[in-house]
């Protein structure tokens, strides 16, 4: 294991993230199939267990719940653990619940998904504060991006390729593919990380990490230790998500992810009904979504760490101008296909700088606020039908969700400069 951690050391030292970095996006890539295949399933699901597609919609949301209610004190709970111990008992936790579902009824598997849900976001908490000890603090962004980068796959590919599979094998065949992808994530992280906590040496001079430019907001809180990470505790963690600013992240963080969220999830309607593109290139434009996402990540993870305030203000007025072209545009496909994708970009440009405002507030104690960043992007997620349903059911258009997704974006402006005006006054 020593050789692990040399390589880690060398790679950190070089342009190059260490491999433990990508094992974590590997791993992430692996459990969120899970949460994007059964949307594509729902009917066969509902069909097999004899429910109706509502009651098999409350699958999605038990998930969701699991990730919402249970990863913030789960994280508590993993706080004495090594990280190494943690990441692999979330994934087996979770990989048994998926099994447990499987085999069970329709309530066994409400119940299972909930539990999954809590490891899952068990699991994506004490992965970004891993990565982060992996690199040098100027660098966090990135490596939490390249983490974040799993979910992009899952939903560009991993959804779709396990919806297929299911075609073949029946639903069940997908999630036995999650359970085997998850089962090679467990044997990753085994292997390529260090069974001790470690964090890289950081630079103890108070210029030597610093970068220059005029916004540079990747620094620790002012108040906020730079020493490296110290030993979990418990009421370090709970007195952390004390601070004020750390929920002005995460008011940002729902409201972004619900701003391009609400029109992802009904882009597809609005293709077949507004649109009239054949249903056969669907499933193109949507990956154009996912294609985006990477893009997006690439360029936030770099822009992060130096300027996160430029980043969380150029993809949420994105997304403000982005959706209202969608709305207007969406007649026309030269309008749809390169707004889709970069709704994408806007949309992924955000969680670096995200993941590294919540890390620089609460630097001296990331796992319950990673643990509350996860359950943020999820609420964020969750709560989109219940705003779209507000519309919809009182006879608004299918592109009123883009007007809304608009507006969303547009209130977490005020929150990302009230982060920036506080901080530059705590300079």
């Amino acid at each position: 294991m020593a050789g692990t951690t040399t390589e880690t050391a060398r790679n950190t030292g070089s342009g190059r993230l260490p491999a433990g970095v990508y094992l974590l996006g590997f791993s992430l890539f692996a459990m969120g199939t899970a949460e994007f295949l059964l949307a594509g399933v729902l009917p066969a699901v509902a069909a097999d267990l004899d429910v109706t597609l509502s009651s098999a919609g409350f699958l999605i949301t038990a998930f969701a719940l699991g990730v919402v209610i249970g990863g913030p004190p789960f994280a508590v709970l993993s706080l004495r653990w090594p990280r190494r111990t943690a990441l692999v008992a979330t994934q087996v936790l979770f990989a048994a619940g998926v099994v447990a579902g499987l085999l069970g009824d329709y309530q066994v598997l409400l119940v299972t998904r909930v539990v999954s849900g809590v490891a899952y976001a068990g699991f994506f908490a004490v992965a970004s504060v891993t990565a982060i000890s992996l690199v040098t603090p100027d660098r966090n962004a990135r490596a939490s991006g390249v983490v974040v980068s799993g979910l992009s796959v899952a939903m560009v590919a991993g959804g779709p390729a396990g919806t297929l599979l299911s075609h073949f094998t029946q639903w069940r065949g997908g999630f036995w593919a999650v359970v085997a992808l998850t089962a090679a994530g467990i044997a990753g992280c085994l292997l390529g990380l260090p069974a001790a906590d470690t964090d890289v040496d950081r630079p103890a001079g108070p210029d030597l990490d610093r970068p220059t430019g005029p916004d540079v907001d990747r620094l620790a809180e002012p108040g906020v230790s730079r020493e490296p990470v110290r030993m979990p505790s418990v009421a370090r963690e709970l007195a952390t998500m004390r601070r004020p600013m750390l929920w002005v992240i995460y008011a940002v963080t729902i409201l972004t992810t619900a701003a391009y969220m609400i029109s992802f999830n009904y882009l597809a309607a609005m293709l077949a009904d507004v649109t009239a593109i054949p249903e056969v290139w669907i499933p193109a434009i949507l990956a154009l979504f996912g294609i985006g996402a990477f893009a997006g990540l690439s360029v936030g993870g770099r822009v992060s760490d130096r300027r996160p305030h430029l980043a969380l203000l150029a993809g949420a007025s994105a997304i403000v101008i982005l959706s209202v072209v969608l709305a207007v545009g969406i007649r026309q496909v030269w309008v749809v296909v390169p707004t889709v994708f970069l709704i994408g970009v806007a949309a992924f440009v955000l969680n670096p700088a995200l993941y590294g405002r919540v890390f620089a507030i609460a630097a001296d104690a990331p796992t319950l606020a990673g643990a509350t960043t996860v359950s943020a992007f999820q609420l964020g997620i969750s709560i989109t039908p219940v705003v779209a349903a507000a519309s919809l059911t009182q006879g608004a258009s299918l592109t009123s969700v883009c007007l809304i997704g608009a507006g969303l974006a547009a209130a977490a402006v005020p929150f990302v400069l009230l982060d920036r005006a506080r901080l530059r006054q705590g300079r």
